[in-house]
């Protein structure tokens, strides 16, 4: 990228400094602090203190870094670990990325998201920003997945990441990435913009598990753009308490063939604020894509869950479907689901439903030997079974685990 370019990336990104988000309670970003704790490098991720273990286990990082195919952690705003295991597979902090290859900023860096889109990708852009950067080679097959943690172990710290993620032609990557914040942090900001590029005829797997605490709120931006045959799949999983969070990621497919899904579930407890979903935007010919969302909220949480899928190229098809579970007269969940159709050969559909546990259901189970409580947990646990799709056998075992291990926190 010129000069000129970077230039204007910059001047963009100030004019919308003051721009709030569409979507979503405006953040004041000024409550928190921008210099941030530095944090010596370690020798591996056993160096990590016990204490915050398990936050990271938690949040689906493996100290130990057994079954990893390579290895990143960004403490509050340094990066104090990175590490590859396997051929194929590059994996550094983004900032180092940009300093390496030219061609990343020129092709890659805000082309999935705009740097004016609001004033977190502005803030983003603007102030000292680190992340990740995953490429998997062409032809590479990288099915042990690469796990990256996002931790906040410092109180008002503000967080702010830049991700750029590229499976390029007919290669497979695999990535569990984990957000989290030590037990001390009783106030936090994270902002993350993450791009994703799927070449032709590869596919990406991307879990996500957010380990929050109440005081923390979150605006992630996140885009992926996939080529011919290319596939991208998303699981989302927060089951812990959280201030505020808004996040509505888009995958644009624009080759033929291209295919998105996402899957999220969500448990919203105490007094959050939430504003989620996904987009597809079906560009290409017979490409397709699937929205899914299970969502209970309790105590005194908000929940707005959001799916959209537009129709443009030939043939295409989409499917969303939104399902709430009640737990709480003092919560809400309001849910929106969007269909555009701008052609005739379409086939989008939707179904969304918000209800609260049937009594009766609760009664055959106390009928059979269980408690009232074991027959709830019996009954949300159900309720969450989503299959978790495109997962090699022992990650979807190693997923569930960590959506039980949740549930344990939280029930």
């Amino acid at each position: 990228m010129n000069k000129r370019d970077m230039q204007d990336i910059i001047e963009r990104a100030k004019r919308a400094r003051e721009k709030k988000a569409s979507l979503g309670d405006d953040i004041n970003l000024e409550r928190y602090n921008t210099a941030g704790s530095e944090h010596d490098a370690l020798k591996s991720l056993a160096e990590v203190p016990q204490e915050h273990k398990q936050s990271l286990l938690r949040a689906g990082i493996e100290p130990s870094e057994s079954g990893r195919s390579g290895s990143f952690l960004l403490q509050d705003r340094s990066v104090v670990f990175s590490r590859v295991k396997s051929p194929g597979l590059e994996l550094m902090s983004t900032t180092e990325a940009l300093k390496r290859y030219e061609w990343l900023a020129a092709d890659y860096l805000w082309k999935a998201i705009p740097v004016d889109m609001d004033k977190y990708t502005a803030d983003v852009e603007l102030d000292e920003t680190n992340g990740y950067f995953i490429r998997a080679k062409a032809n590479s097959k990288v099915t042990i997945p690469v796990q990256a943690c996002l931790f906040i172990t410092t109180d008002k710290t503000g967080q702010k990441v830049h991700n750029i993620i590229i499976a390029e032609e007919n290669s497979e990557l695999h990535i569990i990435t984990g957000c989290s914040v030590a037990h001390a942090v009783q106030s936090a900001l994270h902002l993350g913009v993450s791009e994703f590029y799927v070449k032709r005829g590869a596919k990406i797997t991307f879990t996500m598990i957010h380990n929050w605490s109440g005081g923390v709120e979150v605006r992630p931006r996140t885009a992926v753009v996939i080529e011919d045959d290319g596939t991208f799949i998303s699981n989302y999983i927060l089951m812990t308490p959280v201030k505020s969070l808004q996040t509505y990621p888009t995958a644009y497919c624009e080759g033929k063939n291209a295919r998105a899904n996402f899957q999220s579930i969500i448990y919203a407890s105490g007094n959050a604020r939430i504003d989620m979903g996904s987009r597809a935007v079906l560009k290409g010919e017979r490409s397709r894509a699937e929205i899914i969302s299970r969502v209970l909220a309790t105590d005194n949480a908000e929940v707005i869950a959001r799916g959209e899928v537009i129709g443009e190229g030939a043939n295409a098809s989409g499917h969303i479907e939104c399902r709430g579970l009640m737990l709480s007269d003092n919560a809400a969940i309001t849910s929106i689901p969007e269909l555009k159709a701008v052609r005739k050969d379409l086939d989008l559909s939707h179904e969304a439903a918000v209800g609260k546990i049937a009594e009766e259901a609760i009664l055959y189970l106390m009928a059979r030997g269980l408690s009232e409580e074991e027959a709830t947990s019996v009954i949300i646990r159900g309720f969450l079974n989503v299959d978790i799709t495109g997962l090699p056998e022992a990650l979807a075992r190693e997923t569930k685990q960590m959506l039980d291990m949740s549930l344990e926190k939280v029930m």
